[in-house]
């Protein structure tokens, strides 16, 4: 349900609309509704969070994707054309990776426990 205030929507830059959807597809599973030649919506679920850890700074926000199989995970990323940026870590709430999309969008997978 959507109300005032809160996070509603996120919108990824895409230098290749078809490489970027593809990839997205194969990984995860995803699919979009295309508006004209330039545009694809998807609606695959949202929460969010703020991290303030001076180590582990990106420099635009960052979306955490989840896997219950990180590694499986991590592989389909790799088979789909990704790049790893940072390798399976843990952390407090679990364990994370980070790659990039055939468009450099930094994202992260993250796995409880």
């Amino acid at each position: 349900m959507r109300e005032d205030g809160k996070i509603d929507y996120v919108e990824f830059p895409a230098g290749d609309l078809p490489a970027t959807k593809a990839f997205y597809a194969q990984a995860f599973g995803w699919s979009f509704t295309d508006y004209g030649p330039a545009y694809a919506a998807m609606a695959e679920g949202l929460d969010g969070g703020f991290n303030a850890d001076a180590a582990d700074q990106v420099k635009t926000p960052l979306v955490i994707l989840f896997a219950t199989d990180l590694e499986a995970m991590e592989a389909r990323v790799k088979a789909a054309g990704g790049t790893v940026t940072r390798p399976i870590f843990s952390f407090p709430g679990g364990r994370r990776f980070h790659f990039h999309d055939p468009s450099g969008n930094e994202l992260g997978v993250f796995s409880e426990g």
